[in-house]
């Protein structure tokens, strides 16, 4: 239970304690003024359902903002839902705000608001600031506290140069319900939060992944929606237990030294009729104006960023995940959508802004706030944008005129790369432009490059697919995409199957195939991806200067027939540097010379062809012969094999 707070109705008797639910309020008048303003990124401590002892007296005080209603009441299990019965109070200052103490009830009930509204509709909605709500397909929400006795310390206070930008980011990208399940073919079975925990865990650490990113964990009611269309901001989701269960598995990342990131979903939510949509009868948390409240790409409805009181909720939202859950980091999606008022829009679909634009000034300005808030408060934490448009200083600083966040999708560099691939190699020599295309912008932001859930769903096939050629040449070809990847500047993030090239695509309703871990071919190719992880947190030049314009440096881009390109990744330190010889096809090349400056001691220190990954095993640079050729610049060739469809690794 929370400790006794005083308000001032209690100051001033106000209380009619004969009543069902007594007038009392926790708010004051800074906080009404900063919500309304939308500068309150707090608002989890004082809205939604919380325990406190008023007169004595425990019980549970409730605040909701509901600006068009008539009147607001409570109802649960505790009074057989009549509807009507423990009725709020508005306050007396016009916010819109609904409040009230009811005092013997405890936490674990179950409850809804029942609103009268605009014109007399009424509904029932769960609370937005629900910390807990009862598992779907039931929709109500539940009382509950947050407390938890944290065993993290350690890596709260070091986490700092983990999550930097000047450290090592491999991402594993996870969707709860199907990375597995108790019945692979049953939908409706889960693991719990602690089950999840004994498994994915070890498994994440085994990798060697420095951060798992998990899909929306938010309360949402649908899980076709993947937990992109969420009705609870404030509560993880009930289908694997409770929220103290949710903070024990971030807790056991942590303590193995793994950052934790969550998916973040600020542009949109569905209408289902106890969510946030035509919350008091009007459109009171998504624009009015369905030209900018209505996403016709995924049938829901836009936030109003104009409105100071939705800003705080929302950047309140953000904020709590870090207060309360220890996070490291928030991927924020589908910020395109926000950004652009004529997203998914045809001409005469939406209204440019006050200078004419198509940007939506009020989505920027949250954004911008949003950023500055956590950047502020939790300086050790990073926010991810998923923006695949050429905006601008998406991961520039605000006061640079950028929008704040701290990495952004490289969805550019996903796409050409893909493309490339999915080529016969043959055809490879006539598109290493499109290849090499990456780094003419790279430095323009704080990259991360993504190989996501969205590249594997909706017919795009599994990436092992993607792959031409037989067996063999599929998963040579992914190990080297892979490699390629791993050793690109920018962050990685990589689809939770990806790992060990699941042969299906991914179905939410389902499990991860993990019985192709029989199979030497799928063994080789998740020992792989454990090996670059390793080699991305062994050798500083991987990352150290990964956002840097002198971190990266081309060798050789004068084989295009060939296939073969080379470039350099560098440290602080010249002796961390590194060579990175990619050959894009199944050609053996033997005594392939590459010049190059500053050493004339290399070794092989990673080469995708090896037999544990299934490779052949038969190519390889052990001691590669180095001879002077310029001695006044100090240049050396080098004479190596490439394996075929391979890449290697020289320091």
């Amino acid at each position: 239970m929370s400790t006794p707070v005083t308000s001032r109705y209690e100051q001033d008797n106000f209380i009619d304690s004969t009543k069902k639910v007594w007038n009392f309020s926790i708010l004051t008048e800074e906080d009404i003024r900063n919500f309304q303003n939308g500068t309150h990124y707090t608002l989890y401590e004082k809205f939604g359902s919380h325990p406190l002892k008023v007169l004595d007296k425990w019980g549970i005080y409730f605040a909701v903002w509901a600006p068009n209603a008539t009147s607001v009441s409570v109802k649960g299990n505790f009074n057989d839902w009549k509807n009507n019965e423990f009725e709020l109070y508005p306050r007396w200052d016009k916010s819109g705000i609904w409040e009230g103490f009811i005092p013997g009830l405890g936490l674990g009930e179950v409850y809804k608001y029942r609103i009268k509204g605009f014109q007399g509709i009424e509904t029932d909605k769960g609370d937005p600031f629900a910390n807990f709500w009862e598992k779907r397909p039931l929709t109500a929400s539940i009382t509950w506290d947050l407390q938890y006795d944290w065993k993290d310390l350690d890596w709260m206070n070091i986490r700092k140069k983990h999550n930097a930008l000047n450290a090592p980011w491999s991402v594993y990208e996870v969707h709860l319900a199907s990375w597995m399940r108790p019945d692979k073919n049953d939908e409706e079975t889960y693991n719990t939060y602690e089950q999840i925990t004994h498994r994915l865990v070890p498994y994440v650490k085994e990798m060697g992944f420095t951060h798992v990113e998990f899909m929306p964990v938010m309360e949402h009611p649908f899980d076709g929606s993947w937990g992109y269309q969420g009705t609870g901001y404030f509560a993880p989701t009930s289908r694997f237990g409770s929220p103290q269960e949710f903070k024990a598995m971030i807790d056991a990342f942590h303590n193995e030294g793994i950052g934790v990131i969550l998916d973040w979903v600020p542009s949109h939510f569905p209408y289902d009729s106890h969510g946030l949509f035509m919350f008091d009868g009007t459109h009171t948390y998504e624009y009015a104006d369905m030209r900018k409240g209505y996403h016709p790409d995924w049938n829901s409805y836009i936030f109003n960023y104009k409105r100071g009181e939705v800003k705080s909720f929302l950047i309140s939202s953000a904020r709590f995940w870090f207060d309360h859950f220890h996070i490291d980091g928030i991927r924020v999606d589908a910020v395109s959508s926000m950004l652009k008022l004529n997203y998914s829009r045809n001409e005469g679909q939406w209204e440019p802004n006050e200078f004419g634009g198509d940007g939506n000034l009020e989505a920027i300005a949250f954004i911008k706030d949003l950023n500055e808030t956590i950047f502020r408060d939790f300086p050790d934490v990073q926010t991810i944008a998923e923006e695949a448009t050429d905006w601008p200083g998406v991961s520039k600083p605000t006061f640079e005129g950028g929008l704040g966040f701290g990495m952004k999708w490289m969805m550019g560099w996903m796409h050409d790369t893909l493309r490339y691939f999915k080529q016969d190699p043959i055809y490879r020599q006539f598109n290493q432009d499109s290849f090499t295309f990456s780094m003419m912008y790279y430095n323009d932001e704080n990259f991360m490059l993504p190989l996501s859930h969205d590249e594997v769903v909706h017919g795009k096939s599994p990436m092992i697919y993607k792959m031409p050629g037989d067996e063999w040449q599929k998963f040579a070809n992914l190990r080297l995409l892979y490699s390629y990847m791993f050793t690109h500047p920018g962050g990685k993030l990589l689809f939770m199957g990806d790992e060990f090239g699941t042969t299906v695509e991914w179905n939410y309703k389902s499990e991860l195939p993990w019985e192709l871990m029989q199979y030497e071919s799928h063994l080789g190719m998740k020992t792989c991806v454990a090996d670059l992880c390793r080699l991305l947190k062994e050798e500083p030049a991987m990352y150290e200067r990964q956002f840097e314009p002198g971190g990266f440096e081309w060798v050789d881009l004068n084989h295009r027939a060939e296939s073969v390109m080379v470039f350099r990744r560098k440290g602080l330190l010249p002796e961390d540097d590194l060579l990175v010889v990619l050959n894009m096809t199944p050609e053996v090349r033997r005594d392939w010379k590459i010049t190059t400056y500053g050493k004339e001691v290399w070794k092989e220190i990673f080469n995708s062809n090896e037999a544990k990954y299934w490779g052949t095993g038969d190519v390889f640079n052990p001691a590669p012969e180095v001879k002077e050729v310029d001695k006044i610049n100090r240049l050396f060739e080098i004479n190596l094999h490439l394996p075929p469809l391979g890449a290697i690794v020289l320091k």
